[in-house]
């Protein structure tokens, strides 16, 4: 639970980082929607991928990390394919911050689960 604890802080410093750089980076009402919207399903998916790696650790570490693969590419999938229809987001944007959400906050979690 303390390492999930972690993980929930260096998300919240992380995701909010990069979507705020992104912004400034690529000005607009409409991209700083999706930015935001995207940093938000990251932190959500990334909290749930993390504990169930955790959860899977002790049998076998690899296993957890591929099923947290998984997640995070079926909600990328998901999220392009239905999310972004139905809030009215633009779909490059937000396919692409949450990518690279993803791919950030992803490099963070080996750390964690030493």
């Amino acid at each position: 639970m303390k390492r999930l604890g972690k993980f929930a802080v260096v998300l919240l410093v992380l995701v909010p980082g990069a979507a705020w750089l992104i912004t400034l980076a690529a000005p607009g009402a409409e991209v700083a929607r999706a930015v935001w919207t995207s940093a938000a399903v990251a932190v959500v998916v990334q909290l749930v991928g993390f504990a169930f790696t955790r959860t899977l650790q002790p049998a076998n570490v690899m296993v957890g990390w591929g099923a947290g693969v998984l997640l995070r590419f079926v909600a990328l999938v998901i999220y392009g394919f239905v999310g972004v229809r139905l809030l009215g987001l633009a779909i490059t944007p937000a396919l692409l911050s949450l990518a690279g959400f993803f791919f950030v906050t992803t490099l963070v979690e080996p750390v964690l689960l030493k």
